[in-house]
């Protein structure tokens, strides 16, 4: 099992926005991520905007390529573009996994 950890840094403006959004994830988005394998899934927001993702799959860039390949994960990158400060890239397109140095089991 892969432990995978990745950073994405928000627009200051949309950070208050983002979180409401994700109070909310629509019910076949989180059915797709937990079909194409991203489990013990979680988002924590840092200061000064900064995402950090976690999750746990057996294959990420086989999850990631699954996932890019689904309509609603079409549909939610669409529509979360406009947070993040990279130049109009989606969320799937701009995370690289951390480089994990310590892991106590």
């Amino acid at each position: 099992m892969e432990r995978i950890c990745f950073i994405l840094k928000l627009r200051p403006e949309r950070v208050e926005e983002y979180v409401e959004r994700h109070r909310d994830v629509w019910p076949e988005m989180q059915n797709a991520l937990r079909d194409t394998g991203w489990g013990n899934y979680s988002l924590f927001l840092a200061p000064g905007g900064l995402v950090v993702g976690y999750l746990e799959t057996v294959d990420f860039d086989k999850a990631l390529q699954k996932m890019k390949a689904l309509e609603v994960n079409e549909r939610w990158q669409a529509e979360m573009v406009p947070f993040f400060e990279s130049s109009g890239e989606n969320a799937d397109d701009v995370m690289r996994p951390l480089q994990e140095i310590f892991h106590l089991d």
